[in-house]
């Protein structure tokens, strides 16, 4: 197996591949460069990202892709300006999906360095929870104790005074003609004797006549059409003809 590398693809090609499949297209690259066209307030940083697309929601018209670089007028803090990157300034071009290339004998000097210094830090371990300590606890004093059976003794007076109820069986259980049922262990009290209602003697009807003073003979009955029957008066008051 030869270790000889493979040449890297032309830069030019492999950003037209990725501006034909890919929405947009992030270009890295040194500002400080001569040639680069960029705001002013850019060029003395090592490093450089634009976005940049033939498919964005905000399209660039005049996006060209040449021989000596890339140029498009791009959008900063909303001001437009015309942008110039040629190929020996950019050292990377990146799709959304993170999918591109990397040439790495163009990558700044500086930048290279600071990477170096960063080297990727190792996973760090998850952190163990420190256990719970124990600590000891006093046994209770003579003073909670009696106030503990104080309190046991409270609740067994309180449970004495409370009446004990009774199970009722519900009505819906019993027919409508049915008296209640009644425990077959509960006593029965008997009935108290009722005194008789003391009789009076009948008196007969022949009494009741002597008491109103009757002579036993029938009244004379009026006759028909005379009207109320002529009472006989006394003897000293009879007129003598």
């Amino acid at each position: 197996m030869s270790d000889v590398q493979r040449p890297l693809p032309p830069k030019k090609d492999v950003a037209l591949a990725l501006l034909e499949r890919e929405p947009s297209v992030f270009i890295h690259l040194d500002p400080r460069r001569p040639g680069v066209s960029v705001p002013k307030w850019f060029t003395g940083q090592p490093q450089l990202i634009l976005q940049v697309g033939m498919n964005m929601a905000i399209p660039i018209p005049d996006l060209k892709v040449d021989d000596d670089g890339i140029s498009c007028t791009l959008s900063f803090n909303r001001a437009p300006f015309w942008c110039r990157l040629p190929w020996h300034a950019i050292w990377a071009l990146v799709s959304e999906d993170q999918r591109g290339m990397v040439w790495p004998e163009d990558i700044p000097a500086d930048l290279a360095a600071q990477k170096q210094q960063r080297p990727g830090a190792a996973p760090q371990k998850p952190q163990k929870r420190p256990r719970p300590r124990l600590a000891a606890v006093a046994p209770p004093s003579s003073d909670e104790e009696r106030s503990d059976d104080e309190a046991d003794e409270a609740r067994a007076r309180d449970k004495a005074r409370r009446p004990e109820l009774e199970a009722v069986e519900p009505a819906e259980r019993r027919g409508a003609g049915e008296p209640p049922v009644r425990d077959a262990g509960a006593a029965v009290r008997p009935l108290a004797p009722v005194p008789a209602p003391a009789l009076a003697p009948a008196r007969s009807t022949e009494a009741e006549d002597d008491d109103s003073g009757s002579s036993g003979e029938p009244e004379p009955r009026p006759q028909p059409g005379t009207g109320k029957p002529k009472r006989e008066l006394p003897p000293y008051l009879r007129v003598i003809k």
